[in-house]
């Protein structure tokens, strides 16, 4: 039986959702609860943060990307727990314009589909009763949510407190908690995104601060007492699939996968990691930036996205690592996303206009020296056979960097669309090679395969 639970969301990014949420899983864990949390929508950094506060593996729901089916069976892995934290992505309804397998891909889609209350956090700052206008709007904007409260944060003085108190009381809200401006339990962030979990120096410090705080400050109480509230799901909302339906997961690329782990290398979902091992699939770490090359059992490589820009130089004399993935493509595929297509192409141009050598599996160059950012859900056909992707006709998915290209000359991978249907530059790239091998990339992170065949048509 799945726990109760809260979706925690705001009305934007940048509201303290994060700090809230990781504040909550510490607090209830401290307090003796097993708390089990999620995340809404694809991001790599937020649910490595939500292990380490609640103790258990934090995996993406995407209603964009995945059917009911998919997102009811891993809300499963909650099992056993007292409660469930989601943490939103954005603000509470945003997604985009055109339906996936589910819904839009916001938040709001996965209160509804598994019938968690919302626990809004509002940044009062700069406003005092105009913050209830807000919350008593997004309450009722979806007549499929409950709002079971909100969090006030950068509550500035008492009299600040009172008057927003005030305001939320007009309105018929809760008021949960208010949290006081306190610089101390930010997280450090870089471009996309906090900093790795990994990479954050004192972050069990952080996060016993973030507990102090949230349970200084919230009725920590109450907020189980919403959770314990839970509503049955509602009908099919506005925007959901007229039907959803249910298919095995994306084959495992390989039985002995050798997987690029490191500070360069992280962004691999774990949903993904832990559908290969239930298939019977053997993960063998290793480390790039230590020079290591993959391991030569390994029957597939697999290179995911990361922070590759911010170890150029070192990169670029991992000589080791160079010959020995070479080597390993000769005769067997290798794939990389994002960060790890990058890492196989000819070579990439850093923030200070340095060029540095890459793999050179592939002909992609690529820069940052300019940045751009590319964001958004995307719908990939594939044009040739891939390890894993035989029996997909289509691969949804999420892309996010800030890289320009430079050079993208060999074969295209795949017809890639965003979510309005529109077609991308970023095709990706397959290279096949002499002794039997394949050389793969592509510039979006898989999330799962694409059921409906009318989002696999071109």
């Amino acid at each position: 039986m799945t726990p109760p639970g809260l979706l925690i969301s705001a009305p934007a990014s940048g509201t303290g959702k994060t700090t809230v949420t990781l504040g909550l899983l510490a607090a209830f864990r401290a307090a003796g609860l097993v708390v089990h949390p999620f995340k809404s929508g694809p991001d790599y950094i937020d649910p490595a943060f939500h292990t380490a506060a609640a103790g258990r593996t934090s995996v993406n729901l995407d209603s964009w990307s995945m059917t009911e089916a998919q997102i009811t069976s891993l809300t499963q892995r909650a099992a056993g727990a007292d409660l469930i934290l989601a943490e939103g992505s954005m603000g509470l309804f945003d997604g985009v314009a055109r339906p996936g397998e589910t819904g839009n891909g916001a938040s709001a889609d996965i209160a509804a589909l598994m019938g968690w209350p919302v626990l809004l956090v509002i940044d009062v700052s700069g406003q005092a009763q105009t913050a209830a206008a807000v919350a008593l709007g997004m309450a009722q904007f979806r007549p499929d949510l409950t709002v079971a409260g909100v969090i006030l944060n950068k509550v500035a003085s008492p009299r600040h407190d009172a008057l927003v108190r005030a305001g939320m009381a007009a309105a018929g809200i809760r008021v949960l908690g208010a949290l006081p401006r306190r610089a101390e339990v930010a997280l450090p962030e870089r471009h996309l995104g906090l900093v790795q979990a990994e990479e954050t120096d004192r972050l069990t410090d952080i996060l016993a601060a973030a507990a102090e705080f949230v349970s200084a400050h919230c009725d920590l109480d109450a907020i189980r007492a919403a959770a314990a509230g839970i509503v049955p799901a509602r009908p099919p909302f506005a925007c959901a699939s007229p039907t959803s339906a249910s298919h095995p997961p994306l084959a495992a690329p390989g039985e002995r996968i050798a997987l690029a782990r490191d500070a360069a290398f992280s962004f691999v979902y774990p949903h993904l990691l832990e559908s290969w091992r239930a298939q019977g699939a053997t993960i063998l770490p290793f480390s790039p930036l230590a020079d290591q090359a993959p391991d030569p059992t390994a029957t597939v490589c697999w290179l995911p996205g990361g922070y590759p820009e911010l170890h150029g130089p070192r990169l670029s004399q991992c000589d080791g690592f160079r010959a020995g993935l070479t080597a390993f493509a000769r005769t067997r595929p290798v794939h990389g996303e994002c960060g790890g297509y990058m890492a196989l192409g000819q070579g990439m141009v850093t923030a200070d206009g340095t060029a540095h050598r890459m793999v050179g599996l592939l002909g992609l160059e690529t820069s940052f020296a300019k940045r751009r950012m590319h964001l958004g859900y995307r719908l990939a056909r594939p044009v040739v056979a891939l390890p894993g992707f035989a029996d997909a006709p289509a691969l949804r998915g999420h892309e996010f960097h800030y890289a320009t290209i430079l050079n993208q000359p060999d074969c295209a991978l795949a017809e890639v669309q965003d979510a309005n249907g529109d077609r991308v530059a970023e095709t990706g790239s397959f290279r096949r090679m002499a002794d039997g091998g394949c050389v793969s990339g592509t510039f979006f992170h898989l999330i799962a395969p694409a059921s409906r065949a009318e989002g696999a048509a071109p």
